[in-house]
C-alpha cells in the first residue's frame, strides 16, 4: 500500500480518523522492511517517536488543536541539531557529540506536531553528490540498489523515496536537495535564501547554505515550508518579511506564467533521455496555457568553477573551529597543541572534506585572494544579474536538475572533478540565492527517475509551487518505486 501523503495524515490525525500512533506503525513497519537495503538513516528514534505520537493523540483526546503537521513521520538530515542527540553532520569528528538545542526549523517541526523517526545520512559535511563521502555507511537509491541516491542530502532523499517517512528537512548549499530530489524521483525545494532560518544548520559554506523540505509531493513541500519558514532573531541573515500561505497558490494553474528556457542548461554533456524527458515536461506546461521562451544565462558555464573556489573557502573558514578543543574529537595521540589541531582534523575529517579545506585555504591565502576568491565573487555577481535580467522576461525558469539519471555507486568516487560537474545545473540558483525546486517528469528506459527544475526569483515561491503543482497534475507520478511498496 503507498503510504499516505503528509498533507492527508495531518488532515485524518486532526479529525480523529486515523491515530498518530497507528501512521507510525505504517512506517516503521516499512522502514524495518526496507532500511537494512537502502542505509538512509544513521540513527532510528522508535522510543521517542513512539511517545512523540501518543502526545500527539493524547493532545487530540484533550480536544486541543493540533499543528499543521499533526502526527506526520519526518526525518532531520544530520547536520540539522536536534537536542540532546547525536549530531555528527556525517563527519567522525562530531562522532559522539550531542547538540545543545534544537534548529529553529526542527523546532517548528515539533511545535507544528510532527513526529520525528530519525536521522538521516548525508555526505560528511554536505560535501558531496552521492552520500558516497559519510563517514559511516553509503545510502543506495531506492530505485536500483547499486545506484547513488544523490547527495549530500541523499538519506533525507531515500527516505523519502522509500516511504521511510513522508516529510525530510535537507540542505542545499550547491544543489543539495534537488539533485537527490532527482535521483530518488521525489519533490525538492530549496528555498530562496533567507527564507528558512540557519539557526541549527552545521555550517558548510554560510552565504549558500539552505534548509528546506524533501516531500513526496508539492502540495507536502508547500506544507513544510509553510511550517519552517519565517523569521527568526538567532538567524541575522534570515528574512524577517511574513511568510505567504503556500497552499493557496497551488490552484491557480499557470495559464499566462512566462516559463522561460535558458540554452546554456541544455549544452552538450545534457544525457538524450533527460533533455527528452525534460522538454516534454516544459512543452506540459505550454499546453496548460504557459508561455514559453528561450533565454540567455550566458555566465552559467563559469558557475562550477566559481563555486569551488567559494564555497570551500567559506568551509576552510567554518571548519577551522573543529580542532579537538573544544568539542568534537579529541585525539589521544597528541601530545603538544600543534599536534592537536593536527591529529584531531587528520583523523576526524575525511578525503573529500580535507580536500575542500585545502582548495579553500589555498584561494584565501596571502597572494592569491584577489586571483581566486575575489574573482569567483565578481563571477558571482555576473551570474545573479543573468537571472535577474532572465526574470524581467519570465516567471519561471525550467531546466533539468542533472546533466544525469543516477549514476552507480563507485561510478565517479575516483574522478573528483567529474563529480563536481554533476551539479552545473544546480549552482547558478544557489549562488544566486534564488528559490527552485526539483519534481519527477519522467523515468529512462532503466526505469530511472528524471527531474524537472524551475527556478523562480527570490521570494517568488508561491510562483515556483503554482508552476510544479500545475505540472503534478498533468502529469501525476506513480509514488514508491515497486519495491517499495509495502
Amino acid at each position: 500500500m503507498s503510504p499516505r501523503t503528509a498533507a492527508a495524515i495531518a488532515r485524518e490525525v486532526a479529525s480523529g480518523r486515523v491515530s498518530a500512533e497507528e501512521v507510525l506503525q505504517e512506517h516503521l513497519a516499512r522502514l524495518r522492511a526496507w532500511e537494512p537495503k537502502l542505509g538512509a538513516y544513521l540513527r532510528v528514534l522508535e522510543p521517542q517517536a513512539r511517545a512523540r505520537a501518543r502526545a500527539v493523540d493524547a493532545k487530540r483526546g484533550r480536544g486541543e488543536a493540533l499543528g499543521r503537521l499533526a502526527g506526520v513521520p519526518v526525518a532531520v538530515k544530520d547536520n540539522i541539531l536536534v537536542r540532546g542527540l547525536e549530531t555528527t553532520a556525517g563527519s567522525r569528528v562530531l562522532q559522539g557529540h550531542a547538540a545543545a538545542y534544537d534548529a529553529t526549523a526542527v523546532r517548528r517541526l515539533l511545535d507544528a506536531d510532527a513526529v520525528l523517526v530519525g536521522q538521516t545520512n548525508m555526505d560528511e559535511f554536505a560535501m558531496g553528490s552521492s552520500t558516497e563521502n559519510s563517514a559511516f555507511q553509503v545510502t543506495r537509491n531506492p530505485w536500483d540498489a547499486d545506484r547513488v541516491p544523490g547527495g549530500s542530502s541523499g538519506g533525507s532523499a531515500a527516505a523519502v523515496a522509500a516511504g521511510l517517512c513522508a516529510l525530510a528537512l535537507g540542505s542545499d548549499t550547491g544543489g543539495s536537495i534537488r539533485q537527490p530530489a532527482s535521483f530518488c524521483g521525489v519533490v525538492g525545494l530549496k528555498p530562496t535564501y533567507g527564507r528558512v532560518s540557519r539557526h541549527g544548520l552545521i555550517a558548510f559554506a554560510s552565504s549558500l547554505d539552505q534548509i528546506g523540505p524533501l516531500a513526496g509531493c508539492v502540495e507536502d513541500a508547500a506544507l513544510a515550508l509553510a511550517v519552517i519558514a519565517g523569521p527568526d532573531p538567532k538567524d541575522s541573515t534570515c528574512a524577517t518579511m511574513p511568510v505567504p500561505d503556500y497552499l493557496q497558490s497551488l490552484g491557480a494553474g499557470v495559464k499566462g506564467l512566462r516559463v522561460g528556457l535558458p540554452k546554456e542548461y541544455f549544452a552538450p554533456g545534457l544525457d538524450p533521455e533527460v533533455e527528452t524527458a525534460v522538454r516534454a515536461a516544459v512543452a506540459v506546461l505550454g499546453g496548460l496555457g504557459a508561455e514559453v521562451r528561450e533565454v540567455s544565462m550566458p555566465h552559467t558555464r563559469y558557475a562550477v568553477s566559481s563555486y569551488y573556489i567559494l564555497a570551500p573557502a567559506e568551509a576552510s573558514s567554518n571548519l577551522a573551529r573543529f580542532d579537538g578543543v573544544r568539542y568534537g574529537r579529541r585525539s589521544p595521540r597528541a601530545r603538544t597543541l600543534e599536534e592537536l589541531y593536527e591529529l584531531s582534523r587528520a583523523e576526524g575529517f575525511g578525503p573529500e572534506v580535507k580536500r575542500r579545506i585545502m582548495l579553500g585555504t589555498y584561494a584565501l591565502s596571502a597572494g592569491y585572494f584577489d586571483a581566486y576568491y575575489g574573482k569567483a565573487q565578481r563571477v558571482r555577481t555576473l551570474i545573479k544579474t543573468d537571472f535577474s535580467a532572465a526574470f524581467q522576461q519570465v516567471d519561471v525558469i525550467a531546466a533539468p536538475v542533472a546533466p544525469t539519471p543516477a549514476f552507480r555507486l563507485g561510478e565517479k568516487t575516483a574522478d573528483p572533478v567529474a563529480m563536481y560537474l554533476g551539479d552545473a545545473l544546480t549552482i547558478p540558483s544557489s549562488m544566486a540565492g534564488n528559490a527552485s525546486l526539483a519534481l519527477p517528469c519522467g523515468r529512462t528506459k532503466a526505469g530511472l527517475p528524471i527531474g524537472l527544475q524551475l527556478i523562480a526569483d527570490s521570494f517568488c515561491e508561491e510562483t515556483l509551487l503554482r508552476a510544479a503543482a500545475a505540472y503534478e497534475r498533468a502529469a501525476p507520478w506513480p509514488g514508491l518505486p515497486e519495491s517499495a511498496h509495502a
